[in-house]
């Protein structure tokens, strides 16, 4: 029986492979883990984590201008971005140290340096040019932002990545790309006082979400302030005398403003990962296809996360780490359901969504109901906002089960993690009917939409 120097390495300090590594030492096997940046991934040190934060800072003008209808006169305010960038800063340090510490707490082997494969089970550390060996090997090394290589000018653009680092506040920014991120820091950088263009080259921002949440979001967004250009794109972005940018658009266009964000997907992390050496097939645009076990088709490396690109969501890594350890080491073979997974947008206001849009509802089924509800919410009424909230269910009309549901308005990701809850238990629309309403809330709307708005039959809407 071959001898490694560990059960299992893990290449790659994110939610999947720290998850995997950390629950896999505390069962007693030999793990090794590597990250040549910082533990906690893409989400904790340049996603999910700060991107909140800044969603939270920015929401506060929203917040002073509603505070007047209550009642509230609250004086002069004035925005630091030093202070925030600071405080974001320390909170992600706290949160890296927590991530080490579980490692460190399960037994695992902390390494600070890029690992690559040189072999089926052999690793090299670039820090110390050391090579090591493992029974089995977690690729985890998730995505990076697409540099858009081709866009004369990407050079003086910035990615998500370095919005978190500016050093100071642009006066004036613009943003392509029209899905989560673009969409995101759009309403970040506008909440904050910055002249914000979005420039989209399709003909609606969130391609896949359901047609109601992205026309509601574009028209909330573009009544806040938030220019949005949609079926354009940049062909060049160049320097300006005054060291400011000047991105030319496909029809001419010229936009002058202090930053261009690029926010046009993501890309796996895998270049010059040596997977060729340990003959890990890799796909066209970078990415490890996976079993359903998510195993490679090379029998002990397996490959978690983003860096397959099946569903690029911190948590959905999470949980395929999780089935990795049932099934490799608990003799428990778990295969990760990626079917009805909720997700939200934190634009503002805040889509929430699970299951099936309407458009994809009425391809796929015969018979399908739609219950929709479109009104303001009870805060509106004194603070004299006219920003709306939709929910919508979608229904299969022969059998009643519920498809899908789609919120946009304030705190939709809270209500459709529990609406999530009810989806993957298999419930129906008389399930929502014989659920009691809680009054006054925005979400009793969900009980009490009784008659369908419209239907769809064989794919047309009567």
């Amino acid at each position: 029986m071959a001898s490694y120097d560990y059960d299992l390495f893990v290449i790659g300090g994110g939610s999947g492979g720290v998850r995997a590594g950390r629950v896999a030492a505390s069962l007693g096997k030999k793990v090794a883990i590597a990250e040549e940046y910082r533990y906690g991934g893409t989400c904790v040190i340049r996603g999910c984590v700060p991107k909140k934060l800044f969603v939270y800072a920015s929401q506060f003008p929203e917040h002073f201008h509603d505070a007047a209808g209550f009642g509230w006169r609250v004086g002069e305010s004035s925005f630091d971005w030093p202070t925030l960038i600071a405080n974001k800063d320390k909170e992600i340090d706290r949160l890296e140290g927590l991530y080490r510490k579980g490692l460190n707490n399960a037994g695992a082997e902390v390494i600070d340096s890029r690992a690559e494969l040189v072999g089926p089970h052999e690793i090299l550390l670039k820090a110390t040019g050391k090579t090591v060996t493992a029974e089995r090997i977690v690729v985890a090394v998730g995505g990076r932002p697409n540099p858009h290589e081709s866009l004369p000018g990407h050079e003086l653009c910035i990615s998500s990545n370095e919005a978190f680092h500016l050093d100071k506040l642009p006066k004036a920014i613009a943003i392509a790309g029209g899905g989560y991120i673009a969409v995101e820091f759009a309403n970040i950088f506008h909440g904050l006082g910055v002249e914000t263009t979005l420039v989209y080259r399709g003909k609606e921002i969130l391609s896949r979400f359901d047609r109601d949440m992205r026309e509601g979001l574009h028209k909330a967004m573009a009544d806040k302030g938030i220019r949005i250009l949609c079926q354009s794109v940049f062909s060049k972005v160049e320097k300006t005398e005054d060291d400011r940018l000047k991105a030319t658009l496909n029809d001419g266009d010229e936009l002058i403003v202090d930053q261009v964000m690029l926010a046009l997907g993501r890309m796996p992390n895998t270049e010059n990962l040596g997977l060729d050496k340990a003959g890990v097939t890799v796909g066209k645009k970078g990415e490890i296809p996976v079993d359903a076990y998510s195993c490679t088709n090379v029998p002990h490396i397996y490959a978690l996360g983003d860096v397959t690109d099946r569903v690029q969501l911190t948590p959905v890594a999470i949980h395929e780490a999780m089935c990795f350890v049932e099934t490799v080491y608990k003799d428990n073979p778990t295969s990760p359901d990626h079917d009805l997974i909720a997700t939200a947008v934190f634009s503002q206001p805040e889509i929430g969504t699970v299951g099936m849009s309407e458009e994809d509802a009425a391809q796929k089924f015969d018979a399908v109901e739609v219950y929709r509800a479109e009104f303001r919410p009870m805060k509106a009424t004194l603070s004299g906002s006219t920003e709306k909230m939709i929910m919508k269910i979608v229904v299969n009309g022969s059998d009643r089960k519920v498809l899908g549901v789609h919120i946009l308005g304030h705190d939709a990701g809270e209500l459709v993690q529990v609406l999530a809850i009810a989806l993957k238990s298999g419930c129906t629309k008389d399930d929502f009917d014989r659920t009691m309403a809680v009054h006054p809330t925005a979400s009793e709307e969900l009980v009490t939409m009784y008659q369908p708005s419209y239907r769809y039959k064989n794919g047309e809407k009567v």
